[in-house]
């Protein structure tokens, strides 16, 4: 507990938090490599799901290939890449994007493939394209899943993102790297506070996204529509 509480006065401690050792600067550079990481992933990922969610062809050699990236030692392909490479930000930066790109690609299929069939077909009847049918019906109703594979990737990178220290960078890693290296353990709790925090952080502001990109009708479980086409359904009945 004495640990913990230490901790905690040395983040608030405002003599650390700035300077080349400082939390701030950590922090900062923590941010620019896992944003980095995902907006590549976003990239790379977000088309390949939207695509097979929308066609349904390759979800199997796609899934199959995603959960074999997902299931890489983080740390071992780190040092793997940096044999070829060398020390610096983009092996880093290579490593965390392969770790978010199987999250983003299931949340964008699973998105699309939990649209209403039906609305599907009525948005082809009325003579959308295909293209149309992708970012005016499907997209739309799936943004709430797609930012939710957005947020599992993000919280994996943050998360992740603390073995920059072993590639020569910054980040909020170098606190627990430093810490556990000359037996300083409340340096070491405090990078781990700090990390939590920092995804604590980040995945409310992620949940708060989601919760507002989704329709009204989509979060209870219906149309909005349905009231209104039940009771005309009703009426039609009724009617000799």
């Amino acid at each position: 507990m004495n640990f913990f509480l230490d901790a905690l006065a040395y983040i608030v401690d405002p003599a650390n938090l700035t300077g080349a050792k400082g939390i701030l600067p950590r922090l900062g550079d923590h941010l620019y490599y896992s944003a980095l990481a995902t907006g590549i992933a976003l990239v790379v990922a977000l088309p390949v799901g939207l695509a097979i969610g929308h066609t349904g062809r390759g979800r199997a050699f796609v899934i199959a290939i995603s959960g074999a990236a997902r299931a890489l030692p983080t740390l071992g392909l780190l040092f793997f890449i940096v044999l070829f490479t060398g020390l610096g930000l983009w092996p880093l930066v290579a490593v965390l994007a392969i770790l978010a790109v199987p999250p983003i690609i299931a949340g964008a299929y699973a998105g699309l493939e939990s649209v209403n069939r039906q609305t599907i077909d009525a948005a082809r009847a009325i003579g959308m394209t295909e293209w149309q049918l992708l970012w005016k019906v499907e997209v739309p109703l799936a943004l709430p899943l797609i930012i939710g594979g957005i947020r599992s990737a993000a919280l994996q990178v943050i998360a992740t993102a603390t073995i920059a220290g072993y590639v020569g960078l910054t980040g909020l890693g170098r606190f627990l790297i430093e810490g556990l290296a000359v037996r300083n353990y409340t340096l070491a709790i405090a990078g781990a506070i700090l990390v939590a925090v920092l995804a604590l952080l980040v995945d409310g502001l992620l949940a708060l996204i989601q919760l507002l990109v989704t329709p009204r009708g989509v979060s209870r479980g219906v149309t909005s529509t349905a009231p209104r086409s039940r009771a005309r359904l009703r009426r039609a009945r009724a009617t000799p």
